[in-house]
């Protein structure tokens, strides 16, 4: 019996044990999510969930209200419920969707309506894994159940669209023209690598949590440190952590350098209770190393908000970062604060609602050679989390925002954008971070994309008929420096065709003897990512006939020994109408001939009456009655014997002699 009750006591003793084991990693797990440290957080709830029991309730934690942001209320709830949401949440803040969508699918089969926003979140989720139709159900199954008209439910309703805009992406015909790169080890570590920044031409620098053995300690490992790389011929050498001084506590990471390469702003941060509080400020070179940091004044780091990702635009003159102060659109704003001479701030601008939105725009870059602002948002149509946009322009002003598409954009986060492309392409050498090959972190990749030439089709046509018209000459002048860019003569199907490196506003003007000279402007298509414009037909017009010269109107026909007009001869007069309709100012006679049959007289009034008819019908389809005379010859000007010498009947000269023509009085 005393054995049995040893037992006992052991076994009870490790239950015990076990759970206060459990009791211990739960309490544990929430001490590190409530500091927002949510990789020790995950680890903790994961050691608590495979040692506690499934005991879960059916009564509802929710740790959320129906409002816009996520609230922690205790309530009467099971832990391990709870539990299996803040794993969730703490893989996601991690960017780790392939762990997140798990958990979160779990929390919703434990209890759906308990946590309205976990839908939300395992939809995000499985849209970063790739998973669109799946991830589009989610986001439709949540819209039906979450009932509040919020940013949750307005998001939602855009990530649908978002992932059309994905499907279409992934089917552009242009993908070969990309090559996309992960960088290898050592640019590439565990941890987050990330935000490139060009010290020089041959100096990278980037932000990155890898093990810093220097330091001791917790702090070996996940502390956003700068670090710089050689980098020659497209290979990355020698990694070393840059020599600017980072206090305890602090992360640090990225900059940008003045153009005189002296000072170097950087954003720093802190966590405090659980929240993230950054600001820029600035260092001075310090031999082969940089000054201790310093704060910017009040005009960038406004108290009580964060300011963070500096740029300094070409010249030194501007500085752009995002901040979430007062005077925004929402969320973090992107702005530019004009630099003095000596680098220091002294005013400070929002770049307005034609960029910044109610959600987050974050990591400005100015590519001076192109003229392109390049930013992340969340806040447009995209490929999903946070994108790159561009802006044409200048500061004063930028145009729309568009989306970079497939491959430059993923489904995950891609934030943090350099390039050292031409002005004609941006994409010709890119550096970027991205998670898209990653499970939790920013990655660096490098990004080209070939650019073809771009090619220009045309025709040159007749204004009357539009019959193609071969041997004309093209000459395209840029009517900006009024010099002429290319010659081209049209082939036998009266095309032209010529390349260029970019679309610019151009003139093609046409010559061909017996036409008018014509000319066609064009600029651009509408699509700016079409390498191809097809330009409308270029018409020219025949030349007017000079004074006096009499031209004959072939296939113009009569009732026989009547003057009244056969519609067959419609056609032939409709090319008469649109000559005297391409030169306004040409006054004509028409004139009709018959042969030697019948009287003198006959022949003669039946030829006005001919040539009357014709005028007549030129009058209804719009010419002047003023520009038209009439007149009939008889049979006074033939062209052709009536008769041959022996004095048979020569059939073909009649017909020649049975004629109308128009003759010019005036041009």
């Amino acid at each position: 019996m005393k054995k049995i009750y040893f037992t006992s006591a052991v076994l009870l003793c490790m239950i015990a044990a076990k759970a206060q084991f459990t009791y211990d990693y739960l309490k544990a797990a929430d001490n590190y999510y409530k500091k927002a440290d949510y990789n020790s957080a995950a680890e903790y709830y994961e050691k608590y969930l495979n040692t506690s029991k499934p005991a879960v309730k059916k009564e509802g934690f929710n740790p959320y209200t129906a409002q816009t942001t996520v609230t922690t209320k205790k309530v009467a709830v099971s832990s391990r419920q709870q539990a299996v949401f803040y794993l969730a949440e703490s893989y996601r803040r991690l960017n780790y969707p392939s762990k997140a969508a798990g958990y979160y699918k779990q929390a919703l089969e434990e209890g759906e309506s308990a946590f309205p926003l976990a839908g939300y979140h395992y939809a995000t989720s499985l849209r970063a894994l790739g998973q669109y139709e799946e991830s589009e159900k989610a986001f439709t199954h949540f819209l039906d159940m979450y009932k509040t008209d919020d940013a949750y439910s307005e998001a939602a309703r855009k990530e649908i669209l978002s992932l059309r805009f994905v499907q279409e992406q992934l089917a552009k015909k242009d993908l070969k023209l990309y090559t996309l790169t992960k960088a290898d080890e050592p640019l590439n570590t565990k941890g987050a690598n990330y935000a490139p920044a060009w010290l020089n031409e041959n100096t990278l620098l980037f932000t990155s949590t890898r093990a810093d053995s220097a330091a001791g300690g917790k702090k070996q490992v996940y502390t956003n440190r700068l670090y710089q790389a050689l980098y020659s011929a497209g290979a990355i050498g020698t990694i070393t952590k840059t020599d600017l001084p980072q206090a305890n506590d602090y992360h640090q990471g990225v900059v940008s350098i003045t153009p005189d390469g002296n000072t170097l702003f950087i954003t720093r941060w802190t966590l405090v209770q659980g929240v993230k509080k950054s600001a820029i400020y600035h260092s001075s070179r310090n031999g082969n190393g940089w000054s201790s940091p310093v704060l910017l004044d009040s005009l960038i780091n406004t108290p009580g908000f964060n300011a963070q990702q500096p740029y300094v635009m070409e010249g030194g003159k501007y500085l752009l970062y995002a901040s979430d102060k007062p005077g925004g659109h929402g969320g973090f704003d992107l702005w530019y604060a004009e630099l003095d001479a000596t680098g220091k701030p002294v005013s400070s601008t929002n770049l307005g609602e034609a960029i910044n939105t109610a959600h987050d725009e974050l990591a400005p870059y100015y590519h001076a050679a192109s003229g392109t602002l390049v930013f992340s948002g969340n806040g447009r149509i995209g490929m999903g989390g946070y994108d790159f946009f561009y802006s044409k322009g200048t500061l004063a002003s930028l145009g729309a925002p568009v989306n970079f598409g497939y491959p430059v954009n993923s489904v995950k986060d891609d934030v943090y954008f350099v390039s050292r492309g031409s002005a004609r392409n941006i994409l010709e050498d890119v550096f970027l971070s991205s998670d898209r090959a990653a499970e939790c972190c920013l990655e660096l990749f490098s990004l080209r994309k070939i650019k073809p030439l771009k090619q220009v089709n045309g025709l040159v046509v007749t204004c009357d008929n539009n019959e193609p018209l071969a041997g004309a000459v093209i000459q395209i002048v840029d009517t900006i420096n009024h010099t002429t860019v290319f010659t081209k003569t049209t082939g036998a199907d009266g095309s032209y065709s010529f390349t260029m490196e970019e679309f610019q506003p151009l003139k093609a003007i046409a010559t061909l003897h017996g036409y008018d000279t014509g000319a066609l402007h064009f600029n651009a298509p509408l699509n700016e990512e079409a390498d191809n414009l097809l330009n409308p037909a270029l018409c020219l017009i025949k030349e007017a006939p000079p004074v006096e010269a009499v031209i004959v109107i072939d296939n113009v026909y009569y009732d026989f020994d009547k003057s009244v007009l056969k519609e067959v001869s419609y056609p032939a007069l409709d090319k008469v109408v649109s000559m005297l309709n391409d030169h306004p100012a040409m006054v004509i006679e028409i004139g009709a001939h018959t042969d030697d049959k019948g009287s003198d007289a006959y022949n003669l009034k039946l030829s006005e009456a001919r040539a009357a008819s014709v005028v007549a019908y030129l009058i209804s389809k719009g010419i002047d009655k003023d520009r038209l005379q009439s007149k009939g010859y008889g049979a006074s000007m033939p062209v052709a014997p009536n008769k041959h010498e022996d004095g048979k009947d020569n059939p073909e000269g009649r017909q020649q002699n049975r004629r109308t023509e128009f003759k010019v009085l005036k041009n």
